[in-house]
């Protein structure tokens, strides 16, 4: 009479360990990019094919010349495509495997950079960054400027800054070369750069000289993108006795499998590194040979000073790895970088309503219910990088967007192309 039961029960036992075994495979493949073999139900596809109607038109208008983008919905890449040209002189076709300077978005491997050493126990957020580099004690802060000789006089910081206050560009810095006249003019003076493409000085004096200039506004009271992760960068160097370009390789990038990201691009990999574009006086663009004092070919030289926040060149591929982890939650392919804690810390507001009506966390802007016109979803993060290469992540849609492509400055057909990118995946989502 109760061999029913035992049936029933065995086969609900089965049934359950088969439910189980499936998760944790699905769990398990989610945290790698899976190739686009098979349709995505949660995608159309015929709808997907505006974006190419949309670069295209773009790239017919010569408003860009090429363009890659890669687009990634519950961890399978479903579209991943090569616009134009990379080379107007060769008409060498844009690959998809391009390598592009990615400039800010160095930032994010930055801050992740330094979440490790936080989860190694070698530093706090809320350390002064003194602690690391001595020179950031007693900082002080701008009180007038005169513009004929750069000279200045100053007031006493109300607190030193933090590596939090790094992560959040709340530091007080300025920006060499994109921030404000006044702080570009100090900088200038004091042989204090961007970072981007530097040949010449030595990271660990810049930063000591940076240390003991003025800051722009007082530690924590105001948003203002600065050199704050460049400083970032060299604290990771300081803390693992590495340079910034061996820890992200050894900590980064090898255990992730990225394999086309990097300072100094190896040699066999020069030919794709994808030509950079400037506007003219008429607007039209033309091959950027040098700017801000950076040659274009600046990934292919040997440099010893590594740029924390804007060094890198990557693929829209490796990126998307990297993006992928932290859409993970800090896992990928089986490697833990972070913990979900760390990952949500660097995704969540950190600096209250500094950032207008949208939230920034550490190192990323973040959507909030305010952002009424924003397509992602509330939660995402997001940035780009000066040379007019982007990314979000939207973790509710479980999707990564990133468009690449290689002009400075941006022009104004530059953000509406990214925008209407977007609107080109969202549309596309059932």
């Amino acid at each position: 009479m109760f061999v029913p039961k035992l049936k029933a029960m065995t086969v609900f036992k089965n049934c359950f360990l088969l439910l189980l075994l499936s998760t944790l495979t699905l769990s398990i493949s989610a945290q790698v990019l899976q190739p686009n073999t098979k349709p995505n139900p949660k995608v159309n596809y015929e709808r997907l094919k505006r974006i190419d109607a949309v670069i295209n038109e773009f790239v017919q208008q010569n408003k860009i010349i090429g363009a890659v983008t890669l687009l990634v919905k519950d961890g399978q890449v479903v579209q991943h495509q090569a616009y134009g040209i990379d080379d107007v002189e060769t008409k060498k076709p844009m690959p998809k495997d391009g390598i592009f300077r990615i400039a800010s978005q160095t930032k994010a491997l930055t801050t992740v950079g330094i979440m490790m050493l936080m989860e190694d126990g070698k530093l706090l957020l809320n350390d002064p960054v003194s602690k690391y580099i001595p020179e950031f004690a007693k900082p002080v802060v701008l009180a007038t400027f005169n513009e004929k000789d750069s000279s200045y006089t100053t007031v006493p910081a109300k607190r030193e800054i933090t590596i939090k206050d790094l992560l959040t560009h709340t530091s007080g810095l300025g920006y060499a070369g994109i921030g404000s006249p006044t702080m570009q003019a100090i900088y200038a003076k004091n042989r204090i750069t961007g970072g981007v493409g530097e040949m010449t000085n030595e990271i660990d004096a810049t930063m000591k000289r940076l240390a003991k200039l003025p800051l722009e506004v007082q530690p924590g009271e105001k948003w203002n993108y600065s050199l704050s992760t460049d400083v970032l960068g060299h604290v990771i160097e300081i803390i693992s006795g590495m340079d910034l370009e061996t820890f992200f390789q050894k900590r980064i990038c090898v255990p992730l499998g990225m394999k086309d990201t990097y300072f100094n691009l190896p040699a066999e990999k020069h030919a794709r590194l994808t030509a950079i574009y400037t506007p003219d006086s008429t607007g039209r663009l033309k091959k950027w040979a040098n700017g801000l004092g950076i040659p274009a070919d600046f990934p292919n030289i040997k440099k010893s000073y590594f740029s924390g926040g804007g060094g890198l060149v990557s693929t829209a591929y490796d990126y998307a790895i990297f993006l992928q982890m932290l859409l993970n939650k800090g896992t990928y392919n089986g490697i833990t970088l972070l913990s979900p804690r760390s990952v949500e810390l660097m995704t969540s507001n950190q600096v209250g309503a500094l950032f207008g009506s949208g939230a920034f966390g550490l190192g990323f802007r973040i959507v909030t219910p305010a952002m009424s016109d924003e397509l992602s979803n509330v939660g995402s993060f997001a940035w780009g990088g000066a040379f007019s290469t982007t990314y979000w992540v939207d973790p509710k849609a479980q999707l990564i967007g990133l468009f690449m492509t290689q002009q400075f400055p941006g022009t104004p057909a530059i953000s509406e192309l990214q925008g209407k990118f977007k609107v080109a995946v969202y549309q596309s989502l059932r």
